[in-house]
């Protein structure tokens, strides 16, 4: 293999004719001084590689005859010098002719390293980390290989594994889902080590290994799907029950909590072992979070809270497991002494939550540490309702102002890199502050004093807006049966605070246009979400609010017999008539009343939703004369009659008694083809039989009076 002059000439090397020397012994001794990485300006660097190009390192990468005398890996490290030192030119890094070397790199690093190759080795991590400082970087080393290559490299603890961490480190905190879903078990291989380590660890190396840790540990797969990730966990609650329940300055504390933080996000409480240690554990986890909380919130200088800005969103994930395991009943970690203690200490540590919230300027809305402040103030919020009732409502104006200007604007703001605590699923706009306090809303709704504040805030119109945005997401979501999105559950939630303001505001509901919109969206909704019946308990929501507001809006121009109005009732209709069935009755030869199968999974959800939608119902049949007729199609007063007819009456309890019976009165008021139908399957038989004193009465007057019309 020869060099040409002009690549001699770029080198500034001798030639081997002008030296009389061998080839390699020229590269050797000139080639490396002249290109080792780090050593050459970009200037240089630049000519180099005009004059030689990416050929001429790729020849010697191929080459396999070193020269008499020399080391077999000669061309093949004189090619990585050169590479190593054009990756140092982040345009030539994500060059294609570099990335696919890739391969050539894993190899590298996975042979047998001795003194003569570690300077082969090094350049190859010098490649490897320029290529991931490139925007097609982190996808091409995944995709190649390189993870695996680098757990192995770092598990052989050979020359440079300490950089093969690094590199793991950092295509973990650009591509995690990616290398999890490639190479989970060669990095489950790591944190196992990394877990031991830490567990072993008596000196500087604990509080290292936290910082390193984190990354390591993935929100999915999830840790406790297998033997080897419940071991890790395990040997990382015993690490940190020793850090933690020792005497630590203030950054050994950060970095454990931070840890804490990652795995709970992971895992939520899972890790921590059931019994007495493992609640000791953990309330002294959410104990240590929310005096650090305090501590940094409460500090009046605003460059303490800048610095400490993630170690306190850490502290904020601590402090949401700590309120779901206070409110967990089955199987609960804590007891109830612990729980008290740890609610009245969260009390505090959200009271300076929120005094820090309430000294926020404009300027800083961006912030992604004030959206993990009102996050985890919101989970609070859902399901804390008396405690700090005077702060948060002075707080309202700026939780509605707030995320009104999240909607409107869809800030971009960039994610705290550690403790993520915005979880974007299902949103349409990068934070969606209004998600997570639409539970907190949707208690203060039922009250006087919050409720008032945030009508006057304009909240509902904002709510409404949103409801209009989420719906849109959903409807352009897969229709296939999928887990419960927080699109959905937003949806929900957001029904029940208008129901909350149907119920307690009216006025409001009549006079405000916001309300008239929403309708119309209500309308069209449901008759789209009747046939998917996994979102039945969205479906419920929609129809008693639908048929709630209908009472109130009877005057509306959409509810006055429009397509989408009847359509909407039609649906109705099918929904409520559908939820109830026959079974056989255990305690009796006889048949049984029972919830529909396809309504079974729900009805828990659904139950109080049913009965609120039939009161509705009944309210709105003399409102709308065309609602019998909706009644009639759907062959609903038949398949009543049916049912009851069939079934042991005990089996039917008296709250489902008194729901069928205010429809089928209203029903048989309203049409006389309903009472007809209701009289010909035996409606007087069967009323008398369940106690529908009010339907037997509606049957009699109305058949005496047909009677005496037909006497005449």
């Amino acid at each position: 293999m020869e060099i040409g002059s002009s690549e001699q000439a770029a080198l500034g090397l001798p030639s081997a004719k002008q030296k009389k020397l061998p080839l390699a012994w020229v590269c050797g001794e000139s080639v490396t001084k002249a290109v080792r990485a780090g050593e050459v300006d970009a200037k240089t660097r630049r000519q180099i590689f005009d004059a030689i190009g990416f050929t001429f390192p790729t020849r010697l990468l191929t080459s396999r005859q070193p020269p008499d005398g020399c080391p077999p890996h000669t061309f093949r490290a004189f090619g990585l010098t050169l590479l190593a030192c054009f990756c140092t030119d982040p345009e030539l890094a994500g060059h294609s002719q570099i990335l696919n070397k890739i391969p050539t790199f894993n190899d590298i690093l996975l042979s047998s390293c001795d003194a003569d190759s570690t300077s082969m080795v090094d350049d190859v991590y010098q490649c490897l980390s320029s290529v991931l400082a490139t925007a097609r970087g982190p996808k091409e080393l995944v995709t190649k290989g390189t993870v695996s290559a680098l757990c192995q490299a770092y598990l052989n603890g050979g020359h440079g594994s300490d950089r093969a961490l690094t590199l793991l480190v950092g295509l973990l905190a650009i591509v995690e889902a990616k290398c999890w879903q490639r190479d989970a078990p060669q990095l489950l291989a790591v944190l196992s080590k990394l877990s031991s380590d830490f567990l072993k660890a008596e000196d500087v190396t604990k509080f290292e290994l936290c910082e390193i840790l984190p990354h390591f540990i993935p929100l999915s797969p999830p840790l406790t799907e297998n033997s080897q990730g419940s071991e890790c966990l395990c040997r990382l609650y015993k690490g940190l029950a020793d850090v933690l329940g020792s005497k630590l300055s203030q950054l050994q504390r950060d970095p454990a909590l931070k840890l804490a933080a990652s795995l709970v996000q992971a895992c939520g409480a899972e890790w921590i072992p059931a019994g007495s240690a493992g609640s000791k554990f953990l309330a002294l986890l959410v104990n240590l979070a929310c005096v650090e909380v305090r501590l940094i919130l409460e500090e009046p200088d605003p460059t303490v809270v800048e610095g400490k800005k993630e170690v306190v969103t850490a502290c904020y994930a601590l402090m949401e497991m700590g309120i779901q395991e206070c409110l967990r009943e089955e199987n609960p970690l804590l007891e109830n002494v612990q729980k008290m203690q740890l609610m009245r200490i969260m009390e505090e540590a959200f009271g300076a939550v929120i005094f820090y919230l309430r000294q926020v300027k404009q300027e800083e809305l961006q912030d992604p540490f004030i959206f993990a402040s009102v996050r985890v103030l919101g989970a609070w919020m859902a399901e804390e309702t008396s405690s700090l009732k005077q702060e948060i409502c002075e707080l309202l104006p700026f939780l509605v102002d707030y995320a009104r200007k999240l909607f409107k604007e869809g800030c971009p703001a960039v994610s705290l890199p550690q403790a993520e605590l915005v979880c974007n699923e299902g949103s349409a706009f990068p934070q969606d502050a209004l998600r997570f306090l639409l539970p907190g809303f949707c208690h203060l709704t039922a009250e006087d004093r919050p409720r008032d504040i945030l009508i006057s805030e304009g909240a509902p119109a904002l709510l409404c807006e949103y409801f209009l945005q989420q719906w849109e997401v959903l409807t352009s979501e897969s229709t296939a049966p999928a887990p419960l999105t927080s699109t959905e559950m937003s949806l929900q939630t957001t029904c029940g605070i208008f129901l909350n303001l149907v119920v307690t505001a009216p006025d409001l509901v009549r006079h405000d246009k916001t309300f008239s919109s929403l309708m119309d969206v209500l309308l069209k909704s449901l008759p789209l979400l009747l046939p998917q019946k996994h979102h039945l308990v969205l479906a419920a929501n929609i129809l008693t609010l639908g048929l709630m507001m209908a009472r109130i809006l009877v005057g509306s121009a959409v509810l006055q017999g429009t397509q989408s109005a009847k359509e909407f009732f039609g649906a109705a209709v099918c929904f409520l008539s559908q939820a109830h069935t026959t079974q056989a009755d255990p305690s009796s030869d006889g048949l049984a009343v029972a919830v529909s199968p396809a309504y079974v999974r729900a009805w828990d959800d659904i139950r109080e939703l049913w009965f609120l939608g039939m009161q509705a119902l009944a309210s709105c049949i003399p409102l709308f004369p065309w609602l019998p007729h909706a009644a009639l199609q759907a062959h609903w007063l038949q398949g009543l009659s049916l049912l009851l007819s069939c079934v042991t009456p005990a089996s039917v309890d008296s709250e489902l008694v008194t729901a069928f019976q205010a429809v089928l009165v209203e029903l048989a008021r309203a049409s006389e083809q309903c009472r007809d139908v209701i009289l010909s399957h035996h409606g007087m038989e069967w009323a008398n039989l369940y106690g529908m004193a009010a339907l037997e009465q509606c049957l009699a007057k109305q058949g005496g009076a047909r009677s005496t019309l037909g006497g005449k």
